[in-house]
């Protein structure tokens, strides 16, 4: 898990969210891509599964990851960033579920959940932009960020691929008015089935024509072709 940021001007950013039903015992798993800057939705994919993994407090990976990665594998667009409605390295063991798929897809991401999981903060201020050092034994392992006046902060951790100030820059550049950033909040909606019909079409101009999957895989092998 790499703490270096490389992103730099991310062209689609995706978030990711996972819905469980406990009376029927199934979960969704969803995957929404923004275009930046704009932030407009260009594709949408939701998977439906079993949860085999019980819910166990810190081994959400574990539980929720394969339904994620299976709807990301469904995409026809490569997302340059990710926002993950869950912990990166704010996590007992400095590895929750957005680091996880960070590893998995190689791709920069930011832990961007809604309650705290480790450590101590202060109380950031009230402007949206203020933020305040989430604490574990010594360590910064993430920021308490206020997106919105008026609103709890959100808990951003760096996931992969990225360090915690350019996490925090794009949280808030993809926060439109809304406690949780855009990202995660429309996929929020999607992983329940409360988003609009129009969400499943992807924009011609995006110009992508393999398959998401298939562009990871190809990028790996040819990483160890150079290597």
């Amino acid at each position: 898990m790499s703490r270096s940021s490389e992103v730099t001007a991310p062209h689609f950013i995706a978030g990711v969210d996972i819905s469980v039903s406990k009376a029927q015992g199934v979960a969704t798993g969803a995957v929404i891509v923004l275009e930046y800057p704009e932030l407009r939705l260009v594709e949408t994919k939701v998977v439906n599964g079993k949860l085999d993994f019980p819910y166990i407090p810190g081994l959400l990976s574990f539980r929720e990851s394969p339904l994620t990665l299976a709807a990301c594998e469904r995409l026809t667009i490569t997302p340059d960033l990710i926002l993950v409605d869950g912990q990166g390295i704010a996590h007992p063991r400095r590895m929750g579920l957005a680091s996880h798929l960070g590893l998995f897809l190689n791709i920069p991401t930011i832990g961007c959940a809604k309650s705290l999981l480790c450590g101590r903060h202060e109380v950031p201020g009230e402007k949206p932009g203020s933020y305040a050092e989430v604490m574990d034994e010594g360590e910064t392992i993430g920021v308490a960020l206020r997106t919105k006046l008026g609103t709890k902060p959100v808990y951003v951790s760096i996931g992969h691929k990225i360090d915690l100030q350019t996490a925090i820059y794009w949280v808030l550049e993809c926060s439109r008015g809304y406690r949780i950033p855009e990202p995660t909040r429309l996929a929020h909606l999607a992983a329940g089935g409360n988003l609009e019909p129009e969400r499943d079409a992807v924009t011609p101009e995006a110009g992508y024509q393999a398959s998401f999957l298939a562009r990871r895989i190809m990028g790996r092998a040819d990483a160890r072709v150079k290597g």
